[in-house]
């Protein structure tokens, strides 16, 4: 079995990984162990997962995989420097099993060693060595290797670049390869090769930019005889030609593998025994496909040797890294789910072993119950001869006779045929005044006792064959009889009545063992339920592929119980995205006047957009954007509103400013009852396309035109209280006060802006309530800045603090600056807006001197007499000599840089305005473009793939599958919990104290427990109340730490239903509610074993 790669390996790898990798930042590095790495790349909407294990592979991967919890010190050192660079290059060193990646241009250069050990170096622009992973002593042909050293390139393999094939060096490589032959036969050395390794490990030794299976490839394909010899072929012109042909098609075979971004791979595999008639699935998951196959070798080409072989299959892949990824996980996932099982198995032997314990117990007390009921019934059958056997013990103890000669006596009347001597056993523990008779049981021994009675009782006899048949009968009667030992101090009753306490006491002893059996196997059971759950958290995970995010799941996201896709924004960006790329005719917007209320839009089906949307989805959009807002932890339900798409614009009143993700909204706004803040976290299922045909019912993009037009009459009702038609609300992103509305109602007369009226198609009242009748708008993030509407160029008076954005009050002081410099010298730029220099007014305006102070005439007099005779160059050197030249060159100074600076300000604050306005022109184009659109009936301009794109998966998704579904992943969803009712597995969050990251995980340890527990388990894949396989497979792989990033708030409270561990939408409302949710099986009626709430 192949275990590393080659250098046409290399090659390959290292060509897809240049077209894969270079232009990706390096997010992150994780060591899965000492000598595995896992390099994250990303960048938007492509990420990477690049798998290096140290001097065997190096390729990209589709599968999950769990990382250390600490990093190493040598993963520690590279994430240092290169962290978050970008790679600028992949490529191979020469022919040389080494990758070498280079990143920030050169700056940090990571090299892959895939020869001997291996090896992984970093190294700076002057290939100094920064960190690797091993160090590796000075050695023959190996140069020392070590931090702070160099590292060498010029020794690798054709590092100058690979010489060109011709007939010369063909021939030299033939003339060295008999050269090497002789001399190893003149050494006396063993000559292992057969002819036909000679010529192509020759050829593989000499010329190295070709593999030694390519070779073998072309000899197959060109019918060249492997066997011939180098000597033959130097002296044959024809071979020599016909070699020179086979190794230039081997060299086009090079090249054709690396002309493609994207190279095909094979991996050559055998079938396991019993399975040699089996068809093999391609597209079948790597457990699957190895469970019937045994992977053997992977090739960036098919190989003509295992082509021609039927004992070999050959899977065909389009890209090398899947192959090579394909190859090594699917043996990797056998290790890892051969440990678990192992695991499993072992804890398993451990409780079986338990509970053989516990029974041979109890069956021990139950067999001892019994002999000693068979000894006591055996006495009382054998009354008379029990009393004869005492009462000869008794009378030759009494008599005074030895031990020794008691025993000798009864030895000789057993061989005479005694009967009384035949029933007692030898030897006699007389030391205890105990003897040990053979006695018949029940029919037996009546039995004998008929034929007794035709014989005498003590029938002496000499003879000796009687004396023989009298041991042929002895020899038959212990199969028949039990030994019991009778205690020569007691009479026979008393005997008899010993052993029935025996068997009364072991009777009791037995019923409390059982009795506690069960609690010990319980007990142990819990034990080492606990112990392989510990153990299972040290073992890896098996091998789950990297399941790709679909495009709403980046946005707060879930599927309202109609079947519509809602969707809401986690930042300020993510508002703007949804408004500008999602928002479209016949969608809904929703939002709350609380403080970080999200924007949510109702996606509605394109077909037919003026349907309108159900109260229930209504309801749920308004939920899940009252739950995101501070009324979440506060506690406190709140009700949102909801309006049409086009009532909602990116264009602002004159002389205002909408900051990024706050939007105008024109027109009535429809109220919506408040909110329960109850979210619900659960799993939908992802079906294949062939079985989402099953679920006929599951969207509503399909229905037709009347289809909920009913059942959106009653929104009237609910919108009675809604604003004036004409009123324009502006709704940013900021905290809102209860008191500016009223606020501004009071005082709108007064603060009407009169330009407002000026604007044609609008009344006055319209643009100020725009402008001053504005509910205070909402914050999406707790992180950024309070986000305001701003109006450029109106008056202080006419805005109050609350609607000032902080960068917008930067903006207006600076204006008011600015106005304040124009007022020293007024001109058109300074009024257009145009920043100013403040030193400008300054130099430009006289100076008017005041008069001279009393006495400081005549000092000045006296000063001008004093110095009427020193000229420029005598003033200089005195001052030089005081000082005050230097004090006047660095007041100089300091006026030279607070002029720079007031100019790079007013640089800066002229380019903010231009940006600005390059913000308004853009947002002007796209709203006017949006608005003929909505005219029109005419939806956004959209490529159809992402039209495909944006619809298809949400078809394939569903809360319960049905039996004979193709569960193809897991998705992790968290919605209001109305909106989950046909979800199969889901819990209920409320407002709490856990973190959501805990919580989740709580969440899905119990979905796994209710996995391994008996009878919760439905093979068959029919029952809907039960857990099926596939699911509890799902739920093992699934990823906690991507799980809870769906969840939209940060505390909750786990509120856990008497079912399934919350998993089943019946709860468990039967006998009693189980213990915190574990114990039901869920479904309707049928509660759990835990105790009562």
């Amino acid at each position: 079995m192949k275990q590393r790669f080659s250098s046409l390996d290399v090659r390959v790898v290292a060509h897809e990984l240049s077209e894969a990798l270079v232009s990706l930042r390096l997010a992150n590095i994780y060591d899965l162990n000492s000598k595995i790495l896992l390099l994250k790349f990303a960048k938007p909407d492509n990420r990477q997962q690049l798998l290096i294990e140290s001097g065997f592979r190096c390729h990209l991967t589709d599968f999950v995989r769990t990382a250390s919890p600490a990093p190493s010190q040598f993963v520690a050192r590279l994430r240092k420097y290169l962290k978050t660079r970008r790679c600028t290059s992949v490529s191979q060193i020469g022919t040389d099993r080494i990758i070498e990646f280079q990143f920030s241009d050169g700056a940090f250069r990571l090299y892959l060693e895939f020869f001997a050990s291996g090896n992984i170096i970093l190294t700076d622009s002057d290939l100094k060595i920064l960190a690797l992973l091993r160090n590796v002593p000075e050695g023959e042909g190996q140069e020392p290797q070590r931090i702070g050293l160099t590292y060498t390139l010029e020794n690798r393999q054709n590092f100058g670049g690979v010489p060109a094939l011709t007939k010369e060096r063909l021939r030299d490589a033939l003339q060295s390869t008999v050269q090497r032959v002789a001399a190893d036969q003149a050494a006396g050395k063993k000559i292992k090769k057969k002819g036909a390794d000679e010529l192509r490990r020759g050829l593989a030794t000499t010329i190295t930019e070709l593999p030694p299976i390519l070779v073998e490839h072309v000899f197959r394909l060109t019918s060249f005889d492997p066997a011939t010899k180098p000597a033959e072929i130097l002296d044959d012109d024809s071979l020599l030609d016909k070699l020179f042909d086979t190794l230039q098609q081997a060299r086009e075979i090079l090249d054709e593998v690396t002309d493609s971004s994207v190279s095909n791979g094979y991996i050559i595999a055998k079938p396991r025994p019993g399975f040699e008639d089996a068809e093999v699935d391609v597209d079948a998951p790597p457990a699957e496909k190895a469970k019937n196959l045994l992977y053997e070798d992977f090739q960036p080409f098919l190989p003509k040797q295992f082509e021609d072989n039927k004992a070999y299959r050959i899977l065909p892949f389009v890209g090398y890294n899947k192959t090579v990824d394909e190859f090594f996980s699917s043996l990797e996932g056998q290790r890892l789910e051969s440990k678990l099982s192992e695991r499993e198995a072992a804890a398993k032997r451990k409780l079986e072993a338990a509970r053989m314990d516990q029974a041979k117990r109890i069956e021990g007390l139950q067999e001892m119950e019994t002999l000693n009921y068979r000894k006591a019934a055996t006495i009382q059958a054998n009354i008379e001869r029990v009393q004869e056997a005492m009462d000869a013990v008794n009378g030759l103890l009494q008599e005074g006779m030895d031990w020794v000669d008691i025993t000798k006596l009864i030895e000789k009347e057993q061989k005479q045929g005694n009967p009384v001597a035949e029933i007692i056993k030898l030897p006699m523990n007389l030391k205890e005044n105990t003897i040990t008779l053979l006695l018949g049981e029940g029919v037996e021994e009546e039995e004998e006792g008929d034929d007794d009675k035709e014989d005498d009782e003590f029938d002496y006899s000499d003879d000796e064959d009687d004396a023989d048949g009298a041991e042929t009968t002895k020899d038959k009667a212990p199969v028949k009889r039990l030994e019991v030992d009778i205690n020569l101090t007691l009479s026979v009753w008393n005997n008899a009545r010993e052993y029935y306490d025996q068997k009364r006491t072991a009777a009791d002893k037995a019923q409390k063992t059982v009795q506690q059996s069960v609690i010990a196997l319980k007990n142990a059971e819990q034990k080492i339920a606990e112990d392989l759950r510990k153990g299972l958290k040290q073992e890896k995970p098996v091998l789950q592929p990297i399941r790709k995010q679909m495009w709403f799941e980046k946005f707060t996201w879930f599927i309202s119980s109609d079947g519509y896709l809602v969707l809401g924004g986690r930042d300020a960006q993510q508002n703007e995205m949804l408004y500008k790329r999602y928002l479209r005719k016949g969608d809904v917007y929703v939002h709350a006047d609380v403080h970080g209320a999200a924007s949510v839009i109702i996606k509605n089906n394109s077909k037919t957009p003026d349907a309108p949307i159900p109260p229930s989805t209504l309801a749920q959009a308004g939920n899940l954007s009252v739950c995101c807002s501070s009324a979440w932890d506060s506690k406190a339900g709140m009700g949102a509103w909801w309006v049409n798409a086009d009532q909602v614009s990116k264009s602002a009143p004159a002389g205002e400013y909408l900051p990024v993700g706050s939007f105008m909204v024109r027109g009535r706004r429809n109220l919506l009852p408040p909110a329960l803040l109850t979210l619900g976290f659960g799993l939908l299922f992802r079906v294949s396309d062939n079985s989402k045909s099953k679920h006929t019912r599951h969207r509503v993009y399909d229905f037709g035109d009347g289809k909920t037009r009913g059942r959106a009459d009653s929104l009237d009702a609910e919108s009675e209280r809604a604003e004036s038609p004409r009123e324009q609300k502006p709704v940013a992103d900021e905290e809102s006060e209860s008191d500016d509305e009223d606020e501004d109602a009071a005082n709108q007369k007064a603060r009407v802006n009169p330009l407002h009226s000026q604007r044609p198609g609008q009344d006055d009242s319209v643009e100020s309530d725009a402008a001053q009748g504005a509910e205070p708008p909402t914050e999406e993030l707790a992180d950024l800045a309070d986000l305001e509407i701003t109006g450029e160029g109106s008056d202080e008076d006419n805005k109050s603090p609350a609607e000032l954005e902080p960068a917008a009050q930067n903006e207006k002081e600076e204006d008011q600056d600015e106005d304040e410099e124009d007022s020293y010298q007024p001109s058109p730029a300074a009024q257009a807006g145009t920043p100013s220099s403040s030193t400008a007014p300054q130099k430009q305006q006289p100076a008017k001197k005041a008069p001279a102070k009393r006495g400081q005439r005549g000092k000045q007099k006296k000063i001008a007499a004093k110095y009427k005779d020193q000229d420029e160059e005598d003033r200089a050197l005195m001052e030089e000599l005081m000082g005050v030249k230097a004090a006047r060159q660095k007041a100089e100074a300091e006026a030279a840089a607070k002029a720079k600076a007031e100019a790079e300000a007013a640089a800066a604050r002229e380019r903010r305005r231009q940006q600005q306005e390059r913000v308004k022109k853009e947002i002007a184009e796209h709203e006017e473009v949006r608005r003929l659109m909505m005219e029109e009936g005419e939806d956004m301009p959209l490529d159809e793939s992402e039209m495909a794109m944006e619809m298809a998966p949400l078809e394939t998704l569903m809360g319960t599958p049905l039996a004979g579904d193709e569960i193809l992943e897991v998705v992790p969803i968290c919605a209001p919990w109305n909106a989950l009712n046909k979800v199969k597995y889901k819990t209920k969050l409320q407002p709490g104290n856990t973190k959501k990251g805990k919580a989740v995980k709580e969440i899905v340890e119990r979905w796994r427990l209710a996995g391994s527990k008996q009878g919760w388990i439905d093979e068959s894949s029919s029952d809907p109340e039960k857990i099926w396989p596939r699911e509890r497979e799902l739920i093992k792989g699934l990823k906690v730490e991507e799980a809870f990033n769906c969840v939209p708030v940060g505390k909750v409270t786990v509120m856990h239903s008497g079912g399934r561990a919350g998993s089943s939408s019946g709860g468990g409302s039967g006998k009693g509610g189980g213990k915190g949710g574990s114990g039901g099986k869920g479904g309707s009626g049928k509660g759990g074993k835990g105790k009562k709430k």
